[in-house]
This record gives C-alpha cells, sequence and structure tokens, in this order.
C-alpha cells in the first residue's frame, strides 16, 4: 500500500512549507542552497527534483560544469579516526588533532553506489513486473492528459515516462558493455536532465511507452540467459568506484518503484483537475 503523505499528514506538509520559507529568506546564498538541493536529490534518487533544482541553479547563474555529477576521484571522501571518531573530509596527511592517531590509522568510507543488491531472480521479478503497474497508471488516460502539468514547472505524466525509457536504455547500453568488456568503465549520466528535451520529441507518449516495453522485453531476455556467475561481475563506475552487473540491475529495477507514486499522484491530480 503507499500512502499519500500530503493527504495523510497535512499538518506535516504544512511544516515543510514553513521550514522552506524560513529557507528562502535566510541570508544563505541562494546559488548555494540549490546546489545543496541537487546532491540531496542525487542521494535519495528522485529524478523529478533533481530536474527542477538543476533548472533553478542555472537560472541561478550556476553553470553546467559545476551541476553535472562529480565522478568518483573528484569528490572528496570522508576519513574517520578509529581511536576517538574525528571527521576528516578528503586524505588524511597529518596526526588527528583530537587524540594525535597516526594518518594511517584512519578508516576512509568510500562512496556505496547501491546498498541492496537483489538477488538476480528478485531483480528479474521486478523488472518483468513494474511495466504492468506503469501501464495501469496510463490506463484510459488521454494523450492531452498525460501531456498536461498539473503544477507549472514540474514533469507531466509523459516526462516521467520518457524518464523511465531512458534510464533503461542506459540499464540495455551497460550491459552491452559488461557483455563485451572484462572490467567496463560506466560514464555517469544525468538521465533526469532528457526528460524534457523538446528536440527529441515523439510523437505520443503511448510511443514512448511502447519504445520502453521492447527494450524491457530485451533486457529480460538477456538477463534470463545470463550464466548466475556473470551477475557479479564487476565494472569502474565514473560516481561510485566499483559496481557488479547485480547491483546495476538491482538499481535500476527499483529505482522504477520511486516513480510508481509520483504518476498515482499526477494521475490524481488530473483527476481532481477534471
Amino acid at each position: 500500500m503507499r500512502l499519500n503523505w500530503y493527504k495523510m499528514s497535512p499538518e506535516g506538509y504544512k511544516a515543510m512549507l514553513g521550514l522552506q520559507k524560513i529557507v528562502d529568506e535566510s541570508k544563505i546564498d541562494h546559488r548555494l542552497l540549490e546546489l545543496i538541493k541537487i546532491r540531496a536529490s542525487q542521494i535519495n534518487g528522485c529524478a523529478h527534483c533533481l530536474e527542477m533544482h538543476t533548472k533553478d541553479s542555472l537560472a541561478l547563474g550556476e553553470n553546467e560544469q559545476r551541476d553535472r555529477i562529480p565522478s568518483i576521484v573528484e569528490t572528496p571522501h570522508p576519513y574517520v579516526c578509529r581511536t576517538c571518531g574525528h571527521l576528516v573530509v578528503g586524505p588524511v596527511e597529518e596526526h588527528c588533532p583530537s587524540c594525535g592517531a597516526w594518518p594511517a590509522t584512519f578508516q576512509w568510507f568510500a562512496p556505496n553506489y547501491w546498498f541492496e543488491a537483489l538477488d538476480p531472480f528478485a531483480a528479474i521479478e521486478k523488472l518483468r513486473q513494474t511495466p504492468l503497474e506503469v501501464a495501469a497508471a496510463l490506463e484510459a488516460l488521454s494523450e492531452q492528459a498525460m501531456d498536461q502539468d498539473p503544477r507549472e514547472g514540474n514533469w507531466a505524466i509523459r516526462n516521467v515516462i520518457t524518464h523511465l525509457r531512458d534510464a533503461q536504455e542506459v540499464l540495455d547500453y551497460r550491459l552491452d558493455l559488461f557483455a563485451a568488456e572484462e572490467h567496463p568503465v560506466l560514464a555517469s549520466k544525468a538521465v533526469w536532465t532528457w526528460a524534457t528535451r523538446e528536440e527529441e520529441r515523439q510523437p505520443a507518449t503511448r510511443e514512448i511507452f511502447e519504445d520502453y516495453l521492447a527494450t524491457r522485453r530485451k533486457i529480460l531476455a538477456r538477463l534470463e540467459a545470463l550464466p548466475l556467475a556473470d551477475w557479479w561481475r564487476t565494472g569502474l563506475h565514473e560516481e561510485f568506484g566499483e559496481v557488479s552487473l547485480r547491483q546495476q540491475a538491482s538499481y535500476f529495477a527499483s529505482h522504477e518503484l520511486t516513480h510508481l507514486p509520483q504518476l498515482a499522484a499526477l494521475r490524481e491530480q488530473l483527476a481532481g483537475a477534471g
């Protein structure tokens, strides 16, 4: 069961709006605030928020070089003193300022791509079932409705479907890399920025959905035929370092589930507006 949080907890929703008002009226540089929101959205995996905050950041004068996802070698990593817990961001070159422990005793905490890697059969099952739920969310909706933005500046249903298609095309391409190379390099992709590119606009949302279904069938066939040992093959992700094919499949399978409530909310807003 999925809950509509802004209906279930209107007071909590009002409190969040109140907090946002305080932040907006603060003296903190608004460009910095948008960069913080971008990073938070990257961490929680909300593609819609990434799209929104990236646009807001660029509108405030930031540039695309700053807004792109940093690679693993560009991102400072945390190191923690095992003796006293002192935290340092970046390589430790001096003794701990709190307890004097040697630099080599600090524990490095690397970025982690996906904590909850599914077993291969569970990943395949999620990839098989999600398109059925997406199809149900589109049922009986007109193209005009799916292209309608219930709240100006946010994604329409069309954008969500486009994003799902684009994300799984990234997975399909990475499966090609895993098949062709021993330890492939997996480039970071800002997929959330592709969903609103009008220059690549297709005639109808349902055509985008059909492309999504066709690629999904191809991915399922490939994964079902994959030897079990190959699920643990690894590549080098530009942002997160070493990741396995299993982690990739698990991430993309689980990522889609975060967009099902978004589709349900958009459908509900369209019904309310009608």
